[in-house]
């Protein structure tokens, strides 16, 4: 089992920024991400990054968002950048192995215009 601590959400106004982090208490994860889910919405994935670093952005954060990781610590983050009103959800962070994936507990972000 993997424990995982969610932390960094918030509110703030549109233009703010903010900064999630994911740390869990084991590594090895092949594959790290973000998803959201806003009220009546599915939930999709806004961004994720691989072992070896790729990464992968929802066009609607492309350019706002940054995803990045610390190996040593094992944690994920999420720099969010020039936020508006729709990027108002729950966040959630996933980590996968080849046979597994867990989910955070999810933490709220919520941008006033």
């Amino acid at each position: 089992q993997v424990q995982m601590v969610e932390s960094g959400g918030g509110l703030v106004q549109a233009g703010g920024s903010l900064r999630l982090s994911c740390a869990a208490s084991r590594s090895s994860f092949s594959l790290m991400g973000w998803y959201r889910q806003a009220p009546g919405k599915q939930r999709e994935l806004v961004a994720a990054i691989s072992s070896g670093g790729s990464t992968n952005y929802a066009d609607s954060v492309r350019g706002r968002f940054t995803i990045s990781r610390d190996n040593a610590k094992n944690t994920l983050f999420l720099q969010m950048n020039g936020l508006k009103p729709e990027d108002t959800a729950v966040y959630y962070c996933r980590l996968t192995t080849l046979s597994k994936e867990y989910w955070g507990q999810g933490t709220q972000v919520t941008v006033s215009s």
